[in-house]
């Protein structure tokens, strides 16, 4: 087993040297270089097993479960040149798998209302104060936008918000539905900037308390709801969903996308800003779905667009922000480490360490592989907004 883990890991490591040490003490070597610059440790037989199968789920687990310890470097340099590795050349194995599992996510991915609230559950209604200590002050939960390589987490949140509001071209008075409202951070802002009344609807009791004291304290027109996007009632002016759309599932996008056109004007707006994958469809990484986001799905933009083109919308604009999750993560992982402490005491060390690989395992992933995000503009109508993209520029 030892030198099939190190054959597996002298394909994806060139450079630098990584030194395994095995559970019977002996140490193998992959990648160049005198002096190692990583060292990992597995620390019994099964574990070694199990990284051997299926390492992609194995690796996280085994991190959290402190049977795979990494004693020189960080956890997110060695992920980091481990997922850039397995982005240049996919072991065969892992695409077999990867396979596998792409065939039967559509049952993974069964979101019912029932479903969908316990998804929800499962992650966002960790405690609020746990997200505060790496979040912006406004909690926003989802990719920022980096108009220069200097802009800090909180501007460039502000930054994103700004961005989707342009696009969506709100005037005073227009109501907005934002899909999946969070703790209620983009919805009061476009009330206060904009002038229009905001719908926001979330499945998270957790998010919900937070936003509605929020929006008491702030004295905005915005009404956050406890509400499944497919009982919403009203028509809109403009929608906007940030962050949400990757836990539709997959087998409900054109239900998503029938909805939406439903719900808007004939002269309205929408605007779905989604983690997206530039590769074709696929599967959710296991460790994500079992440990983080129960449900969850990054879509190929084939899946996407096929869904809207079916319900009778428009795409009127498509972006596609490349590497600006990546800089969102590293500003949230650096910040938690910096108060790790305090969410071993929230929960334990093992949820820490979960937690620690999720956010290394995730910026390495949008750095090097095929994870980007979409923001899709959708209008029911060729004349809703002017020709020319000049409306959506905003001064930086």
């Amino acid at each position: 087993m030892h030198a099939f883990i190190a054959r597996m890991l002298s394909r994806l490591v060139k450079e630098p040297r990584i030194d395994v040490v095995f559970p019977d003490g002996s140490l193998q070597s992959v990648g160049k270089g005198s002096t190692p610059t990583f060292r990992m440790r597995i620390a019994d037989r099964p574990t070694e097993l199990q990284l051997a199968l299926d390492p992609e789920l194995a690796l996280g687990e085994a991190v959290m479960e402190g049977r795979v310890v990494v004693e020189r470097g960080s956890l997110y340099d060695l992920l980091d040149v481990l997922v850039a590795g397995v982005a240049r050349n996919r072991p065969t194995a892992w695409r077999a798998l990867a396979t596998l599992r792409t065939s039967v996510r559509r049952f993974q991915q069964h979101n019912t209302l029932g479903w969908a609230r316990r998804n929800v559950a499962h992650h966002y209604d960790l405690k609020s104060e746990f997200f505060r200590l790496f979040l912006d002050e406004d909690m926003q939960y989802s990719c920022a936008y980096f108009p220069t390589p200097q802009t800090s987490l909180a501007e460039a949140q502000i930054a994103k918000k700004r961005h989707i509001m342009a696009k969506l071209a709100i005037r005073p008075g227009h109501e907005v539905l934002d899909i999946g409202s969070g703790w209620g951070g983009l919805g009061l802002t476009i009330a206060r900037e904009t002038g229009a009344n905001v719908t926001g609807v979330t499945l998270s009791q957790e998010q919900l308390a937070v936003a509605k004291e929020r929006a008491a304290a702030a004295g905005l027109p915005v009404d956050f709801r406890l509400q499944d996007y497919r009982d919403v009632p009203e028509r809109f002016d403009r929608i906007v969903s940030v962050g949400m759309f990757e836990h539709v599932g997959v087998g409900y996008y054109r239900t998503f996308f029938r909805k939406v056109a439903e719900l808007l004007k004939e002269d309205g707006v929408a605007l779905i800003h989604t983690i997206g994958r530039c590769s074709p469809p696929g599967a959710t990484n296991p460790f994500i779905a079992k440990y983080i986001f129960p449900g969850g799905y990054i879509p190929a933009m084939s899946e996407v667009t096929a869904a809207i083109e079916h319900e009778g919308l428009i795409i009127s604009d498509v972006e596609v922000l490349r590497l600006h999750y990546a800089e969102t993560l590293k500003a949230w992982r650096e910040r938690f480490l910096a108060r790790r402490t305090e969410a071993v005491a929230m929960y334990d060390e093992r949820f820490a360490r979960m937690w620690e690989f999720y956010l290394a395992a995730s910026e390495a992933s949008f750095r090097h592989d095929d994870l980007v995000v979409f923001q899709f503009q959708l209008t029911k109508r060729l004349d809703t907004l002017p020709m020319t993209r000049g409306y959506m520029e905003q001064p930086q």
